[in-house]
């Protein structure tokens, strides 16, 4: 009977000496490392964050998506398309990072289609004009860019790793959204009109991406000292605004923001105060297109159901060639 404790406190004192190391690499601005130990609430803190950010890009496509086969010319679908593109990679990429944390990407897809996972709250706003192509560009992919170069760095190796090449390809999502605003800013009376009109709807969304204020952010303190996140959600907001600014001059566009001003003593952009209901109300479910853009994503992957069959089929048809193989190669040798 007195062998259990002494088993429970070796165990004990195992788990601290990992601990400390972890924290150890942590202070370090080290890497940690898929083998390597790690606490539990890491762990679930990775997964809940990676496979968000997975599910917002593949949900991200939809808006966009909406787009392609209106677009204005042969060259604007085809940018589109690359984008879209992009999208999906970007959803794999993560998804492949997060099932290094030991979850499956069955797992992670049910969770998307059951509607129990969340994904950014700014693809629940509808996309009704072509100007939203570029407002969802420049303000969307702008805001994504600033939270995310910062996690290129992050302590998780494969997130980090992943974040170098998405951070690359929304550089140029950004710049196409901004091209697409300048020329129909330079062009009609209706188009600067349809222009302005779409910065005034997605301006605010984009400001709520970044995370409701620091001090009602329940994870944020947590991941960033575990640097898994470099900066607070205010922080990062106030960025992004510094960067829309001038950019919004050279536009010719107006920020929606009767508050907006330079406060030269702190060194920082006044804001009005953000709408959190209608942030919290979409995060809940109950944006406009909530219930279409999971509706799509499930029966998106029901109709996929007969290609995945079909790439598992073959993948048992192809392992059992090689076992007869082996089989027979093994056979050859005996017989020599």
């Amino acid at each position: 009977m007195t062998a259990a404790p002494a088993t429970a406190d070796g165990a004990a004192a195992e788990e601290a000496e990992l601990q400390i190391e972890f924290d150890a690499l942590i202070a370090a601005d080290q890497r940690i490392e898929p083998r390597d130990w790690m606490p539990e609430a890491y762990r679930r803190t990775l997964i809940r964050q990676i496979s968000q950010h997975a599910h917002s890009e593949i949900i991200g496509m939809q808006p966009e998506g909406n787009w392609i086969t209106r677009a204005p010319s042969l060259k604007r679908k085809a940018i589109l398309m690359a984008k879209v593109q992009d999208e999906a990679g970007h959803g794999l990429y993560l998804y492949s990072a997060a099932q290094t944390l030991g979850i499956t990407r069955e797992e992670m897809t049910q969770q998307l289609i059951d509607g129990t996972a969340k994904y950014s709250s700014i693809f629940n706003y509808p996309t009704p004009t072509w100007a939203d192509m570029g407002a969802i560009g420049w303000l969307v992919d702008g805001a994504a860019i600033c939270n995310q170069v910062p996690l290129c760095r992050a302590s998780y190796g494969p997130y980090g790793r992943a974040m170098v090449r998405i951070c690359k390809e929304e550089s140029f999502h950004q710049r196409q959204g901004f091209e697409i605003l300048l020329a129909l800013m330079n062009g009609t009376e209706a188009q600067r009109a349809m222009a302005q009109e779409s910065v005034d709807r997605w301006y605010w969304p984009a400001l709520m991406m970044f995370g409701p204020p620091d001090d009602a952010s329940p994870n944020s303190a947590q991941s960033m000292a575990w640097k898994i996140k470099r900066f607070s959600n205010d922080e990062l907001r106030q960025r992004f605004v510094g960067m829309l600014v001038p950019q919004a001059e050279a536009l010719g566009v107006t920020l929606p923001d009767p508050g907006l001003a330079w406060n030269e003593a702190e060194g920082r952009y006044d804001m009005s105060e953000i709408d959190w209901t209608e942030f919290h109300e979409v995060l809940a479910g109950r944006g406009p297109m909530n219930a279409v853009r999971v509706q799509n994503r499930r029966d998106a992957h029901e109709r996929g159901a007969w290609v995945r069959e079909a790439a598992a089929a073959y993948a048992t048809k192809k392992a059992a060639q090689a076992a007869r193989a082996a089989d027979s190669a093994r056979s050859s040798e005996k017989a020599a």
